[in-house]
């Protein structure tokens, strides 16, 4: 008898094959499925039924489960769509203040999905860091991860970069952020004026030097007393000049530096304003008169 009709039935869909009579096989060209065949079940593959007709009506249907044929019955589909990658912190040019920062990001794959295993970070020039050392998060269509330095970072500029890959093989484009660590506030110093410093003159200029080795420039600011801290430009060898006008009495003035990473330093005079003459209250001079070549004794009271 003839054969009648051959079929394969491939994701649901029914695909009709015609005979080519220049080899005598069934033959069909058939669009793949959209989506990669990794997650259809263990195996990773489409299951493909084949049924032959003949003109008596007789059936035979071979599928995936065939001692002989089944292996041929197994159609794997791959995605050709890499995962991608989104770094939430730190951000690209950040200044952080900690040596173990949490480096968060997250990558997502709509298709095949995320292998996990796959998933590193490099820091600097390290070794890439992958498995268990980074903590994975499950979220819609992959993970968000943490990873925080086992060792301090040393103060200064670095590196991160993020690896993914899909089950179909599948490299995510590698995303970098460049970032400072800076622990250490910058240094200030005041050269004038002193401390606890009395004096009868309202005009006084505030002089000094700041620098931070790590995340300069440094922003300056001085405030007298209860008044609004004002910025003061601060050179490029460090150095800052701020003139002031002080009122009668105790006055305070407030310097603060402040590096990128927002780290501050904080130096604080307290200067007196005493612009009152003292007062000579009596003065008592015994004995009065006294005679040539002796002593005597001045006494003088006086107030301020």
């Amino acid at each position: 008898m003839a054969v009648k009709s051959v079929q394969a039935v491939i994701n649901g869909t029914t695909v009709t094959l015609t005979y080519n009579s220049s080899n005598g096989k069934y033959e069909a060209t058939v669009t793949a499925p959209a989506k990669s065949s990794y997650n259809v079940n263990s195996g990773h593959y489409y299951p493909v039924t084949v049924k032959a007709t003949d003109e008596a009506g007789n059936t035979t249907t071979k599928t995936d489960s065939d001692a002989t044929l089944g292996a041929s019955l197994k159609l794997k589909v791959k995605e050709k769509v890499a995962p991608t990658i989104s770094i939430s912190g730190p951000t690209t040019g950040s200044y952080l203040t900690t040596s173990k920062p949490s480096i968060i990001w997250t990558v997502t794959d709509a298709d095949s999905g995320v292998n996990p295993s796959m998933i590193g970070i490099t820091i600097d020039s390290g070794s890439k860091i992958t498995g268990d050392g980074i903590k994975r998060e499950t979220v819609s269509g992959g993970y968000r991860c943490t990873y925080t330095p086992t060792t301090a970072l040393s103060d200064g500029p670095h590196t991160i970069k993020i690896d993914a890959s899909d089950y179909d093989g599948n490299a995510a484009v590698q995303k970098s952020v460049k970032f400072t660590i800076d622990t250490v506030p910058p240094t200030l110093s005041i050269t004038s004026p002193s401390d606890k410093l009395v004096t009868n003159k309202t005009e006084i200029t505030v002089t000094g030097k700041t620098n931070d080795v790590t995340s300069s420039p440094v922003t300056l600011t001085i405030k007298l007393n209860g008044g609004n801290a004002e910025t003061v430009e601060v050179g490029t060898d460090g150095s800052f000049s701020k003139s002031l006008t002080l009122s009668a009495g105790v006055n305070t003035i407030t310097t603060v530096a402040r590096d990128a990473a927002g780290k501050t330093t904080t130096v604080v005079r307290t200067i007196t304003v005493d612009q009152t003459a003292p007062v000579i209250k009596s003065v008592t001079i015994a004995p009065n008169p006294v005679d040539a070549g002796k002593t005597y004794l001045i006494s003088v009271e006086v107030t301020d």
